[in-house]
């Protein structure tokens, strides 16, 4: 009787977790990453609107202002491998507690700024503490959920925050602005932050670090971020240099061949920094691609539809951000709800789907003019565009970290977020430098009067909106093509190294 009930015995699911002290607070602890990160997401966007009146409070210029928000991607998205490294290194739950307190700190000194040298400082330092954060949020998520449904939820969460944190930051940063004062679009970071550094410090437990543990790839960091920041200050001066400016084309070409050399310094060195199995891999190298890709979409849709509403339309900055509460709804309802079926089937069919259906909320948005209504011509782009994102972003961050070992967690997870940020700063020069040719275009031979200036601007915003449609539809197509059909396999081994 008693070999039978032996043979019988159903396995304890609190038994195969023995090993995980954060197993029962699991869900806790996706409640505060989650936090983590839509501090770092709607940073990216809560200064756009604040920016205008930061301005003018600070009186810096024209051309000094794009580098409030280039000033912050160039740090992160630089350093977000590093900083990945370093969590796998050092420890996922000490630099991501690090990486929070910095954040509220840069915070604080961003909002009590006194001049533009002052404000871009901060605007850097929160981009540098942001890159220490950032992979390790995601890395703990990675590690922290190995079952697959789970998994999935969690992931789902996590990219609705993530597509959908810009345009909370739009409406946040809409509000602070009005009612309060542009400075508390940093200062709101500070509280956001300690209410996350309190809860990582009662649910992270701090482990052992692994004997195995290797070093820091010097050489590769080195160009790494020399080659990003090379990238992406070509691409920023284009906004303003212009394409063929000695200054872009230089900056441009000297970072794309110090990428290569990257790529061959990581296929030779003995600790790389990134190794180059996680980026060839099918499933993770088009996740990196639909990351990359719906940066440069969103990029569109926040920036000139914020433009449109507010200096076409002439809504207010809170009305301006509340305009976009549709598409973060739409973002949540397919990135939460997609969670089953991207476990079942796989990224492939619902980043295929999503992306193009992005496709087509960009092509809607492509028919504006100046006397379209938002009920009628805005809201209808916004929820399309909306269920495509959250369809493609949340299986995509799933297949980008599965499949991938503890020890490379924390790198994988930088991946995205590069891949990601890259993106954004990608659209920001190609799509503001479309945008500004298209709109000189028009008015070449025309009178430059109030209504053709109108007019020419108009045809600035459709013009971008027709290239984000392309994008999207040519990147669905390609990420499509890229990622496997079929469930992603999960690393079994990858939760008893949680804490670090």
């Amino acid at each position: 009787m008693a070999e039978t009930l032996t043979v019988n015995r159903v396995p304890d699911p609190a038994a195969e977790h023995h090993e995980d002290p954060h197993h029962a607070t699991r869900w806790l602890i996706l409640a505060v990453i989650a936090l983590a990160q839509l501090i770092v997401v709607l940073d990216a966007t809560i200064v756009n609107i604040a920016l205008p009146t930061a301005q003018e409070a600070l009186g810096f210029s024209n051309d000094n202002r794009q580098w409030i928000v280039t000033g912050y991607a160039l740090a992160f998205g630089s350093l977000l491998l590093l900083g990945g490294r370093l969590s796998d290194l050092v420890g996922r739950r000490p630099m991501f507690i690090t990486g929070l307190v910095g954040f509220a700190v840069a915070s604080a000194v961003g909002g009590a700024a006194q001049n533009f040298e002052m404000l871009v400082g901060a605007r850097v330092a929160q981009g540098v503490f942001g890159a220490l954060l950032a992979p390790a949020a995601l890395s703990l998520l990675t590690v922290t959920f190995t079952d697959a449904s789970e998994r999935a939820r969690a992931f789902a969460i996590f990219g609705a925050i993530s597509g959908g944190g810009g345009a909370i930051g739009l409406i946040l940063g809409g509000a602070l602005t009005e009612y309060l004062s542009w400075r508390w679009c940093l200062y709101v970071n500070a509280p956001l932050a300690i209410i996350a550094v309190i809860g990582a410090a009662l649910l992270l437990k701090k482990q052992a670090k692994p004997e195995d543990a290797k070093g820091i790839d010097v050489p590769g960091t080195a160009v790494v971020v020399a080659g990003l920041v090379s990238f992406v200050y070509g691409l920023a001066s284009a906004e303003t240099d212009g394409w063929s400016s000695a200054t872009t084309l230089i900056c441009i070409a000297a970072g794309l061949a110090l990428l290569a050399a990257f790529a061959v310094i990581e296929s030779r060195v003995k600790d790389p920094l990134l190794p180059l199995h996680i980026v060839w891999d099918r499933n993770r190298g088009g996740s990196f691609l639909v990351v990359a890709i719906v940066g440069i979409g969103l990029f569109a849709v926040f920036l000139f539809l914020t433009y449109y509403v507010s200096l076409t339309l002439g809504y207010t900055p809170l009305k301006t951000g509340f305009s976009f509460v549709p598409m973060i709804l739409g973002i949540m309802v397919t990135a939460t709800g997609s969670a089953g079926l991207v476990s079942r089937i796989g990224p492939k069919i619902p980043v295929l789907v999503g992306m193009l259906l992005a496709a087509v909320g960009m092509m809607m948005f492509a028919q504006l003019d100046l006397t379209s209504t938002y009920a009628a011509n805005i809201l209808p782009g916004l929820i399309v565009t909306g269920l495509g994102v959250g369809l493609s972003m949340a299986p995509a961050f799933s297949a980008a970290t599965s499949g991938v070992d503890a020890e490379h967690a924390g790198v994988a997870s930088a991946s995205v977020n590069t891949f990601n940020q890259i993106g954004g700063s990608i659209g920001t020069a190609v799509l503001s430098a479309f945008a500004a040719t298209a709109t000189s275009d028009y008015l070449v031979g025309k009178a430059p009067s109030a209504a053709n200036q109108a007019l020419a601007a108009m045809h600035g915003y459709t013009t971008v909106f027709w290239w984000g449609a392309g994008i999207f539809a040519v990147g669905g197509v390609l990420c499509g093509a890229l990622l496997r059909p079929g469930p992603v396999s999960i690393d079994p081994d990858a939760a008893p190294v949680l804490g670090h």
